[in-house]
């Protein structure tokens, strides 16, 4: 078979295209939700041979995933704990990459949240309050700690509602499934949601600090697409917009 230049030339094009494209896939905690979808429509813009998709979930489901054979070269943990474990039993290929420290809230669709305080939970008039499921979401298990030191555990536990990851439990209160809602900051202050009854910052000295973390896995240890995304979000740039979103930045996550 033989070819015009025309067409060889575009076949070749073809070829090299393909040569260089690359994707990856990435396993984020669901209060990335947000700020990971802006710096991955950005990070994909300026980079159009290749393709980063997200998916969003529990950080303990992620862990358990990954740990079971699950194909995510990259990993964004709500709990740094889980990514430094998986440096430990030698599934990833770099070392553990602060990006944020997390912060919870009182958050509700119909009540004014900013004039709460977790002793409001108690008021008999709320029923329903959703956290997220403390065993496998860093979110929750911060939650669970926060009613505990306000005294407030035994007497709210009867009206919890568990969501599978931070976004699930922001949607329960969100369609009314429950009245006010102990979700992320960097979900309250997006446009969804930060329109609706505000939010009310609980102090991080009723639990214990939400240090977030990233790794390569195993899988991804030749991928210099995951390389570059890793220094992407450890940018200047990448890093206002984890700050827009309401994550403090630990000093030494700032690379560039």
């Amino acid at each position: 078979m033989t070819f015009t230049k025309p067409l060889f030339a575009l076949l070749l094009g073809f070829i090299c295209f393909s040569a260089h494209a690359e994707k990856i896939t990435v396993a984020a905690a669901a209060d990335l939700k947000f700020a990971m979808d802006e710096l991955t429509q950005a990070f994909n813009k300026a980079n159009p041979t290749d393709k980063v998709e997200v998916t969003y979930g529990s950080s303990g489901k992620f862990h358990t995933q990954i740990q079971q054979g699950a194909p995510y070269d990259m990993f964004f943990s709500a709990d740094i704990a889980f990514p430094k474990e998986l440096v430990k039993t030698g599934l990833a290929s770099s070392e553990v990459i602060p990006y944020a420290i997390g912060r919870i809230v009182l958050w509700s669709a119909t009540q004014d949240a900013s004039k709460m305080t977790l002793a409001s939970l108690a008021d008999p008039k709320i029923t329903r309050i959703a956290i997220a499921n403390p065993k496998h979401a860093p979110y929750g298990k911060r939650a669970e700690e926060a009613l505990r030191a306000g005294g407030l555990w035994e007497a709210v536990q009867p009206k919890l509602v568990y969501g599978e990851n931070i976004s699930q439990t922001a949607q329960f209160a969100l369609t009314g499934n429950a009245q006010v809602s102990v979700i992320a900051l960097s979900l309250a202050v997006h446009p969804e949601l930060s329109g609706k009854g505000g939010y009310w910052l609980i102090p991080d000295n009723l639990h214990q600090r939400l240090e977030q973390g990233f790794v390569i896995t195993k899988r991804a240890e030749n991928s210099p697409l995951a390389k570059r995304f890793a220094e992407y979000v450890s940018s200047k740039p990448a890093r206002s917009v984890m700050t827009k979103f309401g994550f403090v930045l630990p000093d030494d996550s700032v690379r560039k």
